[in-house]
């Protein structure tokens, strides 16, 4: 590659070089060639217009002789437009406006490198007369004129210079040209190279990038860097569920086997209480594997989400109920507030929102387990009119130890848990991205903030849309809710 790019730009230098030569060397040869023409016209007006031009011939013919070096000429044209005298031999008669001679003008031309200027004398009575006795009583009807020539050459060494100037370009050329492909080159050859080494799987693969890169270049690499490091992430976040998945799956079996074992062995005296650990590991199996379906439907868009006018309180308030005792035993407790109402008052009424009433219960739920998880002893779940922005925001608070500053935007990523400390149950990281992906398939938007409040704490936030305008208007931001 560095080679052709190198060969290229010589080969464009020796291009325009060449156009760029053969023109200069052109125009200046025919502005050689015109000069020389005006200054022959001017010499021949001169000549022939002067005192001693109009005189005498033997003047013209000491003038001829002494012009020898600048190819000058005396020719006499009779009266039938012939030119009686010989011509250059590049000079025909057809190449001169005799009819223009004999009327007085002064006519000039080229044939090829030659260059010509012809202008009548015009002889007094004195010479015609002495003509007219050399030629034995014969009236002269002719005209006599100066021919003045040059020969302008083919710039010569014009070429030499050109060549010699031509080649030192194209060595200054192909030195510019040999850093600039190595210098654009170096990049993509290592971006292809790692690459390769990514795609064979060395994550951990990055390019190099120089203080000295195109920022073409480096914005490249700078890409593929990052597009490597998001897949190492995903890699370790994939290997992190897998690892969990295969926790949350051992642990319930292992209780299922270990009590149907010993219920076969007669080895368990209360049967009913073995059948209900059953019972509650096989509902814990059931969800992990719902959340995987769950999962693999939203990222294929094939999840079925019936979309109506809900009750967000009714919804929100029968879910949170449910967790109540759960969470009673681990010494949490779950309050609820509504318009800031606590769940001891009469519970205010909102406007209807957009959703699908059983994957809203879905989200609150997981983001009431996901609480509780990390709650020391209070969860609140909150639900708000959203104002100007219309719709509700359901808040889910807790009082834990907080999300870090830099795990606020991926806590709803894919198989992503953030370093909360120690929790009550480690999940598999799935519960929040269902949220995610749910209220993003319902129109609405989530968002987590920490630290909550003066003790710490988390909180997240589900705008959802108003029903009269769910069909109509886009999504604003996630309006923030009141804080607890």
């Amino acid at each position: 590659m560095r080679r052709r790019l190198m060969l290229a730009m010589v080969g464009l230098v020796a291009v325009v070089l060449l156009i760029a030569g053969v023109g200069t060397l052109l125009l200046t040869r025919n502005a050689a060639r015109n000069q020389a023409q005006q200054q022959l016209v001017q010499e021949a007006k001169s000549l022939t217009q002067s005192k001693l031009g109009s005189e005498s011939l033997r003047t013209l013919t000491v003038i001829k002789a002494t012009l020898t070096l600048e190819n000058a000429d005396v020719i006499r044209i009779d009266r039938f437009g012939n030119i009686t005298t010989p011509l250059p031999s590049n000079i025909t008669q057809g190449d001169v406006d005799v009819a223009a001679v004999q009327n007085g003008q002064t006519v000039s031309g080229r044939q090829g490198n030659l260059v010509y200027a012809i202008s009548p004398v015009t002889l007094s009575q004195q010479e015609l007369q002495k003509l007219e006795n050399r030629d034995h009583g014969i009236p002269f009807e002719g005209t006599f004129a100066v021919l003045l020539t040059r020969d302008v050459g083919n710039l010569g060494p014009s070429w030499g210079y050109f060549i010699l100037a031509g080649g030192a370009a194209l060595v200054i050329a192909a030195l510019i040209a040999w850093q600039m492909s190595r210098r654009m080159a170096r990049p993509l050859v290592e971006a292809t190279q790692a690459t390769g080494r990514i795609a064979s799987g060395d994550l951990e693969s990055r390019i190099p990038i120089h203080r000295h890169d195109y920022p073409e270049f480096a914005s490249l690499a700078g890409s593929i860097n990052d597009m490597a490091q998001s897949l190492e992430d995903s890699r370790a976040r994939e290997r992190h569920l897998l690892l969990a998945v295969s926790h949350d799956l051992r642990t319930p079996l292992t209780s299922i086997r270990g009590f149907a074992e010993a219920i076969k062995d007669g080895a368990i005296d209360n049967s009913e209480r073995a059948a209900d650990v059953i019972i509650a590991e096989s509902r814990r199996l059931e969800r992990l594997v719902g959340d995987l379906l769950d999962l693999t439907k939203l990222e294929a868009h094939q999840m079925s989400i019936a979309m109506r006018p809900t009750d967000a309180v009714e919804v929100v308030t029968t879910t949170a109920e449910g967790f109540r005792p759960a969470a009673a035993r681990d010494g949490i407790d779950i309050g609820l507030r509504v318009d800031g109402a606590t769940d001891t008052e009469p519970q205010p009424t909102l406007k209807p929102v957009a959703a699908d009433p059983d994957r809203l219960a879905q989200m609150v739920a997981n983001l009431i387990e996901n609480a509780c998880a990390y709650a020391r002893s209070r969860v609140i779940v909150g639900l708000t009119d959203a104002g100007p922005a219309g719709g509700c925001v359901i808040t889910v608070d807790d009082n834990g130890p907080g999300i870090a500053p830099s795990d606020l935007e991926r806590v709803f990523e894919r198989f992503y848990q953030a370093d909360r400390g120690r929790n009550r149950l480690m999940g598999s990281g799935l519960g929040l991205a269902i949220v995610a992906e749910l209220a993003t398939a319902m129109g609405g938007r989530v968002r987590a903030v920490s630290p909550f409040g003066p003790d710490g704490g988390s909180r997240f936030e589900v705008w959802l849309r108003p029903w009269i305008t769910a069909a109509t208007e886009p999504a604003p931001p996630v309006p923030t809710g009141p804080r607890a």
